[in-house]
């Protein structure tokens, strides 16, 4: 595993002044190499201007050290293939010129298919090279609505954002290929994984089921495991997920109407649950009432048709009609 080491770089400021002076001194030198060959023809002039050439070849040379870097950037410095270090120094910097600019290259077959984001943008079949310059900055992955079986095996519909950023450059230039595809890749597969662990719902209202976490209920939950994933997977390429959440949530086409009529089914029988239990309650209260004031005495038969009677009123979907009795209380 490759671990980051830190590089430092000339100011860059201090450097134009450097090479201004090598040019001027390359210029001059070649001018008055030119006057005295004119002048004597003599090896001294010859002398002179190669030495010119020679300074004027190495100010080119130098000139080409010049980089800028900007707030959430760094760059990775390689000499000849081998990793010296990485400067995060702001603004214009120079560093050795011979330090490589393009890092690497995937190969075809690996680059070939793998998406840039959302938009299906496709890295070109010919390879995708590194530059030196690595963003460190937050940057957010939106990923695309994928299919896969839940806990249970009902196939959903689910998709993420993920907010990442670049905390190791050594790791995430010389440890994996292209570390962008990477955390496009990996996400999909975290998220697959961490789908098919947890059900989407409660299938059944009882305590087992209700303590257990579910994709619909517990969504601080599976995203915190989604994250803690996504890290453990991450890390290797020096990548640090600072946030993911789920986007989208549903179950697929296929199965969403039954779903939803099971669904309507729970609601109905809990509320009708909740009017029996209320109901109840009050029809309780209704004959304990009656029975305090001694006024009025109830056998067991004429409590019990009281009782029906209050239920079907409390209980029924539409308004009871009220049948008066004019007779006595037994006719």
């Amino acid at each position: 595993m490759s671990v980051e080491k830190k590089a430092h770089a000339a100011s860059g400021w201090v450097m134009v002044g450097v090479v201004a002076l090598g040019y001027l001194a390359s210029f001059a030198s070649m001018v008055m190499s030119i006057v005295q060959l004119a002048m004597t023809d003599g090896s001294h002039g010859l002398g002179m201007l190669l030495l010119s050439c020679v300074l004027l070849t190495a100010t080119i040379i130098a000139n080409c050290g010049f980089f800028t870097l900007q707030p959430g950037q760094a760059r990775v410095c390689v000499l000849f293939g081998k990793y010296v270090g990485t400067v995060r120094d702001e603004g214009l910097r120079w560093a050795n010129p011979f330090y490589t600019r393009n890092l690497g290259m995937t190969s075809d077959a690996e680059s070939a298919g793998l998406e840039a984001g959302e938009k299906g943008v496709k890295v070109s079949l010919g390879g995708h090279k590194h530059g030196s310059k690595i963003s460190t900055r937050a940057r957010t992955y939106n990923g695309e609505r994928i299919k896969v079986n839940d806990k249970m095996g009902n196939p959903i519909e689910i998709a993420t954002v993920v907010v990442w950023r670049v905390v190791d450059t050594a790791k995430a230039v010389f440890d994996v290929d292209d570390y962008e595809s990477f955390v496009y890749t990996v996400t999909e597969t975290a998220l697959r994984h961490v789908a098919s662990i947890y059900a989407y719902d409660h299938m059944e209202d009882d305590d087992a089921s209700s303590n257990a976490i579910t994709l619909r209920t517990n969504i601080e939950e599976v995203s915190q495991a989604l994250m803690e994933e996504l890290d453990r997977r991450l890390e290797m390429a020096g990548i640090d997920v600072i946030d993911s959440r789920l986007t989208h949530l549903a179950y697929a086409p296929e199965i969403a109407q039954a779903m939803l009529r099971r669904q309507q089914a729970e609601a109905i029988i809990a509320a009708r649950k909740k009017i029996v239990e209320g109901a109840v309650s009050m029809v309780d209260m209704a004959v304990e009432q009656l029975a305090e004031g001694g006024n009025i005495e109830l056998d067991d038969e004429r409590k019990a048709a009281m009782a029906t009677n209050l239920m079907v009123v409390l209980c029924g979907e539409s308004e009871a009609q009220p049948v008066l009795n004019t007779g006595t209380l037994y006719n």
